[in-house]
């Protein structure tokens, strides 16, 4: 058994022993500067491997009119792109309703006015949320110990070349605490486990979240 092999069965081990399981959860990644057009999240290793970043879509003084989270990636070869939205059941964010676009070479234009720019000779597919008072479900995700809106999906197999980007926002302005996951395939290496046993005790203490949640 190689070193690495020893060393991951070594911290699933550990990882079981906390209360996790890497085969139902994704990576974590946490929002700790805003993901602007120009200064997005970039995600270096493939766009099947699913990760959930615990972002936030703000409004105030500060803010710009609309924040909109930008999420790079880039495709080499035909690929299932999954992407999809959370928000926590809290108090407040009944009628949080982010929408979230794919931006990339050979995309149609768009019919949706968008609150970015894109690329020259780019296009994109909206995906639009729910209209406000709309019941929604919601389910539990024992990962972060937390409940969740059911959100929007996108899962299609993308094949021209080049670079992406999976752009999240609020049409309506509210803002507040979301998760974009992106990719649904687990794998889980060496590093991934080491990030899940360091953020996922935050994740259930809520310090990823801007609001208290009741």
């Amino acid at each position: 058994m190689s070193r690495q092999n020893k060393l991951l069965n070594a911290l699933c081990g550990v990882f079981l022993a906390c209360g996790g399981a890497p085969a139902f959860a994704h990576v974590p990644y946490f929002e700790h500067f805003d993901f602007s057009e120009k200064r997005p999240f970039i995600v270096r290793d493939s766009i099947e491997q699913s990760i959930a970043v615990y972002s936030w879509i703000k409004f105030n003084d500060n803010a710009p009119a609309t924040d909109v989270d930008v999420y790079e990636f880039n495709i080499n070869e035909p690929v299932q792109v999954y992407i999809e939205s959370l928000v926590p059941v809290c108090a407040g964010y009944e009628e949080f309703l982010p929408w979230f676009a794919l931006v990339g070479p050979g995309l149609p234009e768009p019919l949706e006015d968008l609150p970015f720019d894109i690329p020259d000779d780019y296009g994109a597919i909206v995906v639009p949320n729910l209209e406000p008072g709309e019941p929604r479900g919601t389910f539990f995700e024992p990962f972060g110990g937390k409940r969740y809106y059911e959100g929007p999906v996108f899962q299609e197999e993308v094949t021209t070349p080049g670079t992406y980007y999976a752009v999240f926002w609020d049409p309506y302005e509210l803002g507040g605490d979301y998760v974009a996951v992106l990719g649904n395939e687990e794998i889980w290496r060496p590093r991934d486990i080491i990030r899940a046993l360091i953020y996922t005790p935050k994740i259930r203490q809520d310090l990823e979240l801007h609001i208290e949640c009741e």
